[in-house]
């Protein structure tokens, strides 16, 4: 009877844990995270100085005793109260991480015509950029992005940890001023096009391609065609056309360089970049940002696209298996 019995509870248990994790599932599908919802997705908005403030009172109350505990909580709240009434200027976060396509520029636009309708001019915008680079038209258009903020009469700061080369600098030359930390890497201010051919290939197999063009210069280089010296030269003058556009960004928004010496397609560590002028200050990115929490309001602003709910069930169930499996390391091993 008590084997019956306890087989029983172990089945109610089970249906119990699978019916809350439904319900937790489907709550967390509907609900999907904080902030301003449209069909295409939402716009995520967080306090940096909330998230600074819990990581220090993580610390403290580990290392403080009680009494010292007390005593802080205490001064916590009383200078909470007297800037209750206070208005601070704030400073917005955007993060940018570019691949070739920069394919996170129409977020970069959301997430920018979101802070101007309500920035003000005493405001500062603060844009974490990390990117080798990619297609030209795609960073064009981040870096006409980032224009914008500028054009509004807001400060922009862009903050370079690892690499903003290339399209990368093509965003970052637009700031008011550059930080990069020490081994960041910068510059690369060149074109780059490849064009691969198999004309010969399929000659030496005896197959035939005919490339047909409305237009002199429609396809100087193609992946079949025969390669002549005529078309080799309007795909190079192409490059050095956008390269000569490039170099005119640059010096309009970085005028104290010498262009001639700096975009040749070279890049820098910061610290050699620092020497020719194309970053403004050697600094992590958390080296300049916590010290403002001080006295401003550090705002963090991210556009998430909606996600289809099979790509959120397999997030969701993915975060709770890793969970899971942390949970038996933790308890099984030493």
């Amino acid at each position: 009877m008590w084997s019956e019995y306890l087989l029983f509870l172990l089945k109610a248990v089970t249906v119990l844990v699978v019916l809350i994790i439904l319900v937790t599932t489907i709550a967390r599908i509907s609900r999907g995270g904080a902030g301003a919802a449209s069909n295409q997705g939402r716009l995520l908005v967080k306090n940096l100085n909330d998230d600074l403030g819990k990581l220090a009172d993580g610390i403290r109350e580990e290392v403080l005793e009680k009494k010292a505990l007390k005593a802080q909580h205490k001064k916590d709240k009383e200078r909470a109260k007297a800037e209750a009434g206070q208005l601070k200027a704030r400073l917005w976060v955007l993060q940018f991480k570019g691949d070739i396509q920069a394919s996170q520029v129409d977020n970069l636009r959301r997430e920018i015509n979101a802070l101007l309708q309500v920035a003000e001019r005493t405001d500062e915008v603060v844009v974490l950029v990390e990117s080798p680079g990619g297609a030209v038209s795609g960073y064009g258009l981040a870096a006409s992005q980032l224009a914008r903020i500028r054009d509004a009469g807001l400060k922009l700061t862009v903050c370079v940890d690892k690499v903003a080369a290339s399209g990368g600098y093509m965003m970052a030359c637009v700031a008011d001023r550059i930080i990069a930390a020490p081994f960041a890497m910068v510059g690369s201010i060149g074109v780059l096009a490849q064009v691969p051919n198999i004309h010969n290939f399929l000659k030496r197999h005896d197959v035939d391609v005919e490339v047909l063009t409305a237009g002199k210069h429609k396809a100087p280089l193609t992946l079949m065609g025969e390669k002549t010296e005529e078309g080799r030269e309007k795909f190079l003058g192409d490059l050095k056309a956008i390269h000569l556009r490039f170099k005119q960004l640059v010096g309009r928004y970085r005028p104290q360089l010498d262009l001639d010496r700096v975009t040749e397609g070279d890049f820098w560590l910061a610290e050699d970049a620092l020497e020719l002028g194309l970053v403004d200050d050697i600094q992590t990115s958390d080296a300049y940002l916590i010290p403002q929490c001080k006295t401003r309001d550090v705002i963090s602003v991210k556009w998430q696209p909606k996600q289809k709910l099979e790509g959120r069930l397999k997030k969701i169930f993915g975060s709770m298996q890793d969970d899971v499996l942390n949970r038996l390391f933790q308890r099984w091993l030493p």
